[in-house]
């Protein structure tokens, strides 16, 4: 028996999900500690309450799928819309570096997924999503990639498989984060510091003065952040504001996606969305000297990833993974340690092997393998016991959350054209 949902019951049960995480997250302190998003946590539990009715009863959902595709869109329109280039020149040249050091890692990255994959029998476009597709990817990532990888490639279960990989490297990146940075903190003997802890890290990032520090510098400092006294609030003529430049983003990468079909420069459509609040966002910016209201675009952008999360998670076939186990988990053993190895000996020693090199570290670790909340935390942690790092809260934001998804986006494309790849 097939269950027919329309996009309004499908969004009904989305919203479920959410709830239903939240309330999980809250109670279970081990998805909260490793940063489980809540639409993940709701949503691995209504794919397993589906794949046991179809067992149990042969029961089989249909859900919809234009709201889905429409908020993914959003959510990769909202990455471009924060992706303020002059931002390289205020984070300087440790922020180009790391981008490099970030950008030679998901090649690694896929190139691992990949010739392991080839290895072990399997496809080799499969190793691109146990690769930067979900690991330096995500969810979000992981749910976009995985319907192109299935009908444009053949790849069965990649999106299911995408999500699961993405949750194991959330709680992995969480897990190898903290290790990590303080071995290279013991190498360079320093001593904790029990009073430097939770308030300077805390003001690190709401941007508050502490004793003797000028305006400047805390302007400098908070450079990522939204204040959280900014007086600015999201009134009903800022929300139309940003949704209009949503609506831009969707209306041109649907226009281009449409003009390139079946030409040299084809790209899935969510890449164009992304590109369309690059453009969109440096033109108002910078040509018009428009104020982007930031925290408006992070809002939209966040419920459309979570809505969307819940979406795809409701349409998961847990069955298609049964046979990948094996191959996956070795493939992904291999990742976490030449992750935990690159952070170690590139990303240390190249953003200057002192303390904020270890603390950036173990960020490259959280969105290495997670994502940028998963390096917020990884960082945190550190720097309540060893004391506060203002570069590392500068860079890692503004890399792991905004440059990585565009460098991302690119390696993937060019992976997927690879003929021997496919």
């Amino acid at each position: 028996m097939e269950i027919t949902l329309n996009g309004y019951h499908t969004l009904i049960l989305a919203a479920l999900v959410m709830l239903v995480g939240h309330w999980l997250v809250f109670r279970i302190r081990l998805l909260s500690a490793f940063n489980i998003p809540e639409p993940v946590a709701g949503g691995l539990l209504a794919a397993a309450i589906v794949y046991a009715l179809n067992v149990a009863l042969g029961v089989r959902f249909k859900f919809s799928t234009e709201l889905q595709t429409s908020f993914m869109l959003m959510f990769f329109s909202s990455i471009g819309l924060s992706a303020d280039f002059t931002r390289l020149k205020e984070g300087g040249k440790p922020l180009v570096v790391l981008l490099v050091i970030v950008s030679c890692f998901i090649v690694v990255q896929n190139l691992i997924g990949v010739g392991l994959a080839a290895a072990l029998g399997l496809k080799p476009l499969l190793g691109l999503v146990v690769g930067s597709i979900t690991l330096t990817g995500g969810h979000g990532t992981a749910g976009a990639w995985g319907p192109v990888l299935e009908q444009n490639y053949g790849i069965a279960g990649a999106t299911t498989l995408g999500i699961a990989t993405a949750t194991f490297g959330l709680v992995f990146g969480g897990l190898i984060g903290g290790p990590v940075a303080r071995y290279l903190i013991r190498q360079q003997h320093r001593q904790p510091m029990p009073e430097a802890g939770v308030r300077d890290s805390i003001d690190t990032i709401s941007g508050k003065p502490r004793h003797g520090e000028t305006d400047s510098s805390v302007r400098d400092r908070r450079l990522t952040f939204d204040m959280l006294d900014e007086p600015r609030l999201i009134t009903a003529y800022s929300a139309i504001e940003t949704l209009a430049m949503f609506a831009a983003c969707l209306t041109a990468a649907d226009l281009v996606s449409g003009w390139t079909k079946g030409s040299a420069i084809e790209l899935p459509t969510f890449i164009w969305a992304l590109a369309s609040g690059v453009v969109i966002r440096n033109v108002l910016t910078h040509a018009f000297r428009f104020e982007m209201f930031d925290r408006a675009i992070d809002v939209f952008g966040n419920a459309s990833l979570s809505l969307f999360l819940a979406m795809a998670l409701l349409s998961l076939r847990l069955w298609e993974l049964a046979d990948l186990a094996g191959p996956v988990a070795i493939i992904l053993a291999v990742q976490v340690l030449v992750m935990m190895a690159w952070a170690s000996f590139v990303t240390y020693r190249f953003m200057g092997a002192d303390y904020d090199a270890a603390v950036v570290a173990a960020g490259h670790c959280g969105f290495g393998l997670g994502a940028t909340p998963t390096a917020i935390a990884n960082m945190q942690a550190i720097t309540d016991r060893f004391g506060p790092s203002y570069k590392a809260y500068l860079v890692v934001p503004l890399v792991g959350a905004f440059f990585v998804d565009l460098v991302n986006a690119t390696v993937l494309q060019i992976f997927t054209q690879l003929p021997f790849l496919r």
